[in-house]
């Protein structure tokens, strides 16, 4: 039986993990965040979520070590609910990895027409008042295909692409910050709440889920550690990623805030990150700088996302939750290559519906995550830990059942619109469909193997 290679490392956990966690979102609902709750708000909104999210952290880095299944939330709840349980819970793990794959596709045109309008030509047509032009499509298409590429090549390339991407942007990153202090105002980050504090903070916590999900991805690559790989090291690569997005987020929502008046950011503006600082330095220079640095970061998720995306749609498939052909292995590149595939050519369709398809399943994004992370607070409940382990499995289910409440409960701001609740409809019911067209087969029990490192 082939099985995955077994090649990573901590580094390669935390920069893969980091790279599912921060894309081009950063960039491009900036405006959203600040609107939503003002620097302090905004602010104090990332720094509850995340500190919040601490214990779901520890939670788990002790799930990974005792299940290093790449199933993940879907095998910590096949240990003690039904295969249908199981399945709901991988599936809409699923979509939150998968969706980013698209969305930076169709990111990739809009940072590069911003830089180079000649690529804005050639209107195909358009969706939901979004126009979708060819050359942002075929430049989705040629990322799509080449990363796919890679990961169908292996582990190995897809991880150090992912350290890469990672040790650039993050240095580019802090170019820009420096940049921005050296030419703003403490003036510009007044008023500190664009609401009343308590609901400029919610409103921004909101968000959190979605802008700080991905160390939970660190599972979906367990079977791949190294040999040399101590089964601790999960747990810190989990916490290191949750504290580095922390700090990458609250370093951005400043340099932003102290660069210009957060109230000129407007949603009309495509990228009005980069507006700010362009018109506080009176300098192209600068825009090039922050668009060729998400530019690094959009490959760095989608990358990550693939990874991510593949290994549970294969792990999925090993336990009879999908079609047993998705669990195929290459016996030369030791990669889950059919589930790879899958998710390339998923992201290729799903391209040409344009950013109108994408943005209210984007919503929904938040709320899969977050009913994630509740089913691993279950299930490691479940486990019978310790009085430590209990007492965060208990607040982590607190924090995500309230993570979810805010986003389903119509009279709380910020719920979900129809058309969220439209594509909740669709995937689920894609959902349906999906279980009822796998083998009939005896439930494959949750045992996991992993290759050799000599393999």
């Amino acid at each position: 039986m082939t099985t995955l290679a077994r090649k990573l490392r901590l580094v390669d956990y935390f920069v893969l993990a980091f790279g599912v966690m921060v894309g081009t979102a950063w960039l491009v609902v900036m405006d959203d965040i600040l609107q939503r709750g003002g620097p302090l708000g905004a602010l104090l909104g990332f720094t509850g979520g995340a500190l919040m999210l601490l214990p779901i952290g520890y939670v788990y880095g002790q799930l990974i070590k005792e299940i290093p299944d790449s199933a993940g939330e879907a095998a910590y709840v096949a240990r003690f609910f039904p295969p249908p349980v199981s399945f709901a819970v991988g599936w809409s793990g699923f979509l939150g990895y998968w969706l980013t794959c698209p969305f930076e596709a169709l990111a990739a045109g809009r940072i590069s027409g911003y830089l180079f309008p000649a690529l804005n030509t050639m209107e195909l047509y358009r969706l939901g008042g979004y126009p979708v032009y060819l050359p942002h499509v075929l430049l989705g298409l040629a990322i799509t295909v080449g990363l796919t590429w890679l990961n169908y090549r292996g582990i190995q390339a897809s991880a150090r692409l992912a350290k890469t991407t990672t040790f650039t942007f993050l240095s580019l990153v802090i170019v820009f910050a420096l940049a921005g202090v050296k030419h703003g105002h403490a003036a510009n980050l007044r008023p500190l709440f664009s609401h009343s504090p308590l609901l400029s903070v919610l409103l921004v916590w909101q968000l959190v889920p979605w802008l700080i999900s991905g160390f939970e991805s660190v599972g979906k690559y367990a079977e791949e550690a190294s040999p040399e790989f101590k089964s601790r090291g999960f747990s810190d690569a989990v916490m290191l990623t949750i504290l580095a997005g922390l700090v990458f987020f609250l370093v951005v929502i400043s340099a932003v805030s102290y660069v210009a008046p957060w109230q000129s950011l407007k949603g009309n503006q495509q990228f009005p990150t980069a507006v700010a600082f362009e018109r506080a330095l009176h300098a192209q220079w600068i825009v090039v700088l922050i668009l060729g640095s998400a530019l690094v970061a959009l490959l760095q998720a989608f990358n990550a996302n693939i990874v991510a995306s593949s290994r549970l749609l294969y792990a999925m498939a090993r336990r009879n939750l999908l079609t047993p052909r998705v669990s195929y292995v290459h016996p030369i590149r030791q990669t889950p290559s059919t589930a790879i595939l899958l998710v390339g050519i998923g992201t290729i369709l799903t391209i040409f519906l344009g950013e109108a398809g994408l943005v209210p399943i984007l919503e929904l994004g938040a709320v899969t995550s977050a009913v994630a992370w509740m089913a691993a607070c279950i299930s490691y409940y479940c486990m019978k830990p310790a009085r430590l382990g209990r007492a965060a499995a208990i607040f982590g289910l607190m924090v995500t059942s309230l993570m979810v409440l805010v986003k389903v409960v119509p009279l709380i701001p910020g719920h979900f619109s129809r058309y969220e609740w439209i594509a909740c409809a669709i995937w689920g019911l894609l959902g349906v469909v999906v279980w009822a067209s796998r083998k009939r087969e005896p439930d494959i029990p949750g045992q996991v193997v992993v290759a050799d490192s000599a393999s």
